[in-house]
């Protein structure tokens, strides 16, 4: 006898939660305070919002553009969208208003979730936007008195207020679409990635796995990964899953108030880039009786390589085991996780963190189902020694096959997806990645990692931030150029940089300058902006070293910035 053939769809997950923890909350950041309400009341005003969607002329197949923080109502949508089998198309809140221009008429979405305290980003592009029929306004504290001229608008709790908790969801196909991501566009106009309910069901199982997350019911989750960013790295999906309780920051992402919400909540999990996790650090730092943090056991971090230094930190600290996990858009995201690798690392201890600190480096084992390859120049396959690096490539049921209405043959070879990244694996399988491909510095033929230069300058006591740059030269093609942003007090500069990257790497690799500045610009989604500082750089007019004339001496990106 065969198999029940029953559909892999998002709606049997998110009813699951409700029904074995109704009364676990979902706690959202206010203004003043925090907004409560039960996983039982949000999946009923799930339900609610999807019959004012229903109401509204919203189908099977629509896209709903969701413009929100994270937050209470973010979630309600993504639970009535995935059961009415529309899709949750996310807008990067962060992103220019002609990207969001851009992607909301590629997507031809009908309808606009947006908070009211971002109405302001939406409104240059009101008459702009041709197939948005009604903008539905989600209103916090501080934010009654909203107004604004984009059409069909109505308050959020108004649009639900006259509906029923209950909607019957539809039969869909496992392979109907639930979500669409648009990647930032560092090249060109977005691209737009369309999740399918069966990739995204296989996605959170995989997730959940000790191996990754170990992600249980009975933590309690702090999604720091905004919701409209590759759906938060998958983490609505898990906690409406397993009916976790969670805490969403909403737009309160500062350090102080992160590590005040954490504490306050008894966040055991959280998930962020790097850049959020060396805020909260400073945080604890500078106030290390404000915060207890004890509860917290566990960080996923990822969206740029961990630093050794900030693992380090949290381990000696605070006890908290940093996870690091690589992904992408076009991999739902996520890919591969780095934990303990149970045939050669030990659990770390407070007498032998090495063994620990050299496993989260890496970007670890692909997840269960997933494929993870380093292909040559002329795609063959490169062995799994640790030493060869080459073009990541992955390939499995929640990667992208193609973009959505834009058909982009150069990001495929046969099955596999080019990630763009280059890296090696090693004979425990563990992915190392070496730099995004246009992020490496290319001198006299050879490859520089800008990702293994930072992660050794965060070691230097008193430097805060790094970020290396490859910057013209025309006898060598690139030399690498670092940029520091100092501890409060510290002096470091340049001697103290070269002296200390001197203990690791070759002369010609090290930088050949590097510049103290006050900040390092960040992309839509909390990454070091490396193409803005190329341009900041250009734009300044800056020349290496030895390019310059006798003498002198440049300022560049911030005032009172310049050689250190």
């Amino acid at each position: 006898m065969g198999m029940q053939r029953t559909p892999l769809l998002m709606s049997r997950l998110i009813e699951r939660g409700a029904a074995l923890s109704p009364d676990t909350e979902v706690v959202t950041a206010t203004e003043t305070g925090t907004r409560r309400q039960t996983n039982r009341e949000t999946l009923r005003r799930a339900h609610r919002l999807a019959h004012a969607l229903d109401n509204a002329d919203i189908g099977i197949g629509d896209r709903v553009g969701v413009f929100m923080w994270n937050g209470s109502r973010h979630l309600e949508t993504y639970g009535a969208l995935a059961g009415m089998g529309a899709v949750v198309h996310n807008l990067n809140v962060r992103l220019p208003p002609k990207d969001i221009e851009y992607i909301v008429n590629h997507a031809r979405s009908k309808l606009i979730i947006a908070d009211a305290d971002i109405l302001g980003l939406l409104e240059p592009l009101a008459g702009r936007l041709p197939t948005v029929e009604k903008v539905v306004v989600a209103v916090e504290e501080g934010f009654e008195d909203w107004s604004t001229g984009l059409p069909g608008a109505i308050d959020y709790e108004d649009f639900i207020a006259p509906w029923p908790d209950r909607f019957e969801w539809p039969p869909l196909s496992e392979t109907a679409p639930l979500g669409l991501c648009y990647t930032s566009g560092t090249t060109g106009d977005p691209k737009g990635v369309e999740y399918e309910h069966r990739s995204q069901y296989l996605h959170t199982m995989a997730m959940c796995v000790t191996d990754a997350m170990a992600l249980s019911a009975t933590d309690t989750v702090c999604g720091i990964v905004p919701m409209f960013h590759v759906m938060g790295w998958g983490m609505p999906w898990a906690t409406l899953m397993l009916g976790c309780k969670q805490v969403l920051p909403h737009r309160f992402t500062n350090p102080q108030r992160l590590a005040r919400l954490m504490a306050d909540e008894g966040v055991t999990l959280a998930t962020g880039v790097p850049t959020i996790w060396q805020g909260v650090m400073e945080s604890c730092k500078d106030h290390p009786e404000a915060y207890d943090l004890s509860l917290l056991s566990r960080i996923v971090s990822g969206g740029s390589a961990v630093p050794p230094s900030l693992a380090r930190w949290y381990w000696e600290a605070l006890g908290v085991e940093m996870i690091q996990e690589w992904g992408m858009t076009e991999t739902s995201p996520l890919a591969t996780f780095s934990r303990r690798v149970p045939r050669t690392a030990t659990p770390p201890s407070d007498t032998a963190p090495t063994e620990y600190l050299t496993e989260v480096a890496k970007a670890g084992q692909a997840l269960p189902g997933l494929e993870v390859e380093v292909f040559d120049k002329d795609f063959n396959p490169l062995p799994h020694d640790g030493q060869s690096t080459g073009e990541i490539m992955v390939r499995g049921p929640w990667v992208c096959a193609e973009y959505y209405r834009n058909p982009q043959p150069g990001n495929f070879h046969g099955d596999w997806l080019i990630t763009g990244d280059v890296g090696k694996i090693d004979r425990d399988e563990c992915l190392i990645l070496s730099d995004r491909s246009k992020d490496l510095v290319r001198s006299g033929g050879e490859w520089i990692s800008s990702v293994d230069l930072e992660n050794h300058i965060l070691a230097l006591a008193g430097v805060a931030k790094a970020c290396v740059v490859a910057q013209p030269h025309p006898k060598w093609e690139q030399r690498p150029v670092a940029l520091i942003v100092v501890e409060e007090g510290a002096s470091v500069g340049k001697t103290q940089v070269i002296a200390h990257c001197l203990d690791r790497f070759a002369k010609w690799q090290l930088p050949d300058d590097v510049l103290r500045v006050e900040s390092i610009p960040l992309t839509s989604t909390g990454k070091m902006d490396k193409k803005a500082v190329r341009a900041d750089l250009s734009a300044a007019g800056y020349l290496l070293p030895d390019l310059r004339t006798p003498g002198s001496r440049q300022c560049v990106l911030s005032p009172g910035a310049g050689s250190a």
